[in-house]
Parts: C-alpha cells; structure tokens; sequence
C-alpha cells in the first residue's frame, strides 16, 4: 500500500504537537525512572528534539548507498562468465541518477553528514535487500522505461521509495533501534522532510538544512519561540508533577485508580501545567492536544479518559484563580 507522506507535511519539522510529544516522552520517563533531575530531562529534550533532523540527514543519505547498490549489481552481471546482451549493456539510468550525483557534490550536506558520524557502510545487507525490492515493483519499471532523464523524475522515484520501502520496514526499524534510542517514532516526520527536500531540488532550489522550530523561519518581538515553549512545557510540567498526579488521584474512584495507564497521569499533568503557564494558549486547544497524543500513547479507554478528568481539573484551577489568560474566548 503506498502511504502520501505530503499529508503531513510542515512548515518546519518539528510543530507544537510534535514537540508536546518529546516533552511527554521525556517527563514519562522521569516518573518512571524516578531519580531524573530536571537538567538531565532538559538535556534530553534538547537531544531528542535534534535527533529529528539527523533522522532526516540519515534517511536523505541513503540515496548514494543505494545507487552504489545498483552499480555494483550491474558490474557482477558484466563479469559473469557468459554475460546476456542485457548483462553486457545495461540500462544504467537507475545507477547514473542525476540526484544522487547532486547529493555527492553538495559539500553543505556532506560535510554536516560527516560532522554528525552519519553511515550506512555496515548495513550493506539492507540496502541490497530494498533494491530488490524497488527492482520488483511497477514504478521503478515504468522509470527504467522511460528514455527522459532529468532531476525531476529521479526525485519522484525517489520519493516513491521513501514512500513504499521504508514506511513500516521492519528491517529499518531496527536499524533505527541500534542507532538511536530518538529515531523510531520520528522516521514519519524525517521521511515527510525527505520527499518535501526532493520536491524542493527536482525544482532547481539548492539543499538547505531545514529548521527544527517555526520560530526560526520567522521575525519579529511578537514570535514566540519554540524552542523556549517546550523548555517551559518540560520545566513546569517537571515542577508540577506531584501536585497535578495528586489531583488527579483525588478525581477518580477506587476501581479506576486501580487501572489508571501512568502515561495518562502524564498527559493530564503536562495538559495542567500548560494550561497555567502559557497564557496565550486557549484551553481548548491545550485539552484538544493531550486527547489527541492519548490515542498513540495510552489505551483505547485513555482518549475518553484523559478528556473528562482534564476539562474537569482545569475547570477547578480556574475556578481558584490559577489560570489566567491573556484574552477573550481563550479560557
């Protein structure tokens, strides 16, 4: 089944959403560790929220190993005892790609691969194994087929093979696993930037390293930074913990503490400590946000689960005065 990533395509590659994310991640491992300090949980926030972008480099690097893949193969068939005429000449379109070419060249992206200890050099098994596979599949015929060759159309197979071959591999997920403890849950967002930077250069535009927060695309004293939200998310979600996982022991019965999920505990904290400390957030939005991450971070019950308790809790907070916002319709 072949899955559009261009659905989630941002603006930059990490939106509030996705930060709320490693900021939950980061906190849910701090109650589960319970001996994390708060600049250790801020180290790894920073950590995971890079390893976004060297996911994407990663996955974007993959292009020369493949089309290596595919040189080698044909140099094995020519020197074969008795080569077929196809053997002897062969259709090297795939293994001459005008993208790949242009990535060896570009000495900005080899030089920030190099810097950040990028290789796909022991992992030659998978490659030949995803070229096998792109081998078999109609597109990649269609493309050998067609006589036209241009930037153009080796960026759309490209992003074909992005698109079939490495949503939901099995074989890249643990290469992922040993690489990086970050990388998993981010190869959707890294795979979204790769197809959106093969789009960007089959149009002309030169390789740029995209931004991690929206806050770095904008200017202005009116944007409000990113970066420094989920550094604040992270800290008074950090500082409030006990307090916010008190209430919320306090709001449910016996039966239901007994199988209250811990990471809902989380996701209503964070939703508490966002709440109160971002002014400019609308309390719709912030409860709206944890209902959403609960349905890919808890139990089928969580999502019902962590909407009631948390538009009840915050409802309690406003009620004492502790959130306050900055405008109309905004509580």
């Amino acid at each position: 089944m072949r899955v559009s990533l261009h659905k989630i395509l941002f603006k930059n590659m990490l939106n509030r959403r996705i930060l709320r994310i490693k900021a939950f991640k980061v906190l849910y491992s701090s109650v589960l560790s319970d001996d994390m300090t708060l600049s250790h949980a801020e180290s790894q926030l920073e950590i995971s929220c890079e390893a976004t972008r060297d996911l994407y480099l990663y996955m974007l690097g993959i292009v020369s190993p493949l089309t290596a893949v595919a040189r080698e193969r044909i140099e094995a068939a020519k020197s074969k005892f008795n080569p077929t005429e196809e053997e002897r000449n062969p259709n090297m379109k795939f293994a001459e790609n005008a993208l790949a070419a242009l990535l060896d060249k570009d000495p900005d992206f080899n030089k920030l691969f190099a810097k950040k200890k990028l290789s796909w050099q022991q992992y030659d098994l998978f490659l030949k194994k995803v070229m096998s596979s792109v081998m078999t599949k109609d597109y990649y015929a269609e493309y050998m087929a067609s006589e036209t060759r241009s930037l153009a159309e080796d960026c759309r197979l490209f992003t074909r093979i992005f698109e079939e071959e490495f949503v939901d591999s099995e074989d890249l997920e643990k290469i992922l696993e040993d690489k990086s403890i970050y990388w998993n849950d981010d190869l959707a967002y890294s795979l979204t930037w790769c197809c959106k930077t093969l789009k960007s250069l089959s149009d002309g535009e030169r390789w740029q390293l995209p931004p991690l927060y929206q806050s770095e695309t904008m200017t202005g004293a009116e944007v409000e930074s990113d970066k420094l939200f989920v550094r604040k998310l992270l800290q008074s979600s950090f500082a409030a913990y006990e307090r916010y996982s008190a209430m919320v022991a306090e709001n449910v019965s016996g039966w239901e503490k007994d199988r209250l999920f811990s990471s809902d505990v989380v996701l209503i904290a964070m939703g508490l400590a966002e709440a109160v400390t971002f002014p400019t957030i609308p309390v719709k939005v912030t409860i709206n946000e944890y209902v959403e991450i609960s349905k890919f971070y808890g139990t089928p019950k969580s999502r019902a689960f962590v909407n009631g308790l948390l538009d009840k809790l915050v409802q309690t907070l406003a009620d004492e005065g502790k959130i306050n916002k900055a405008g109309k319709g905004l509580l």
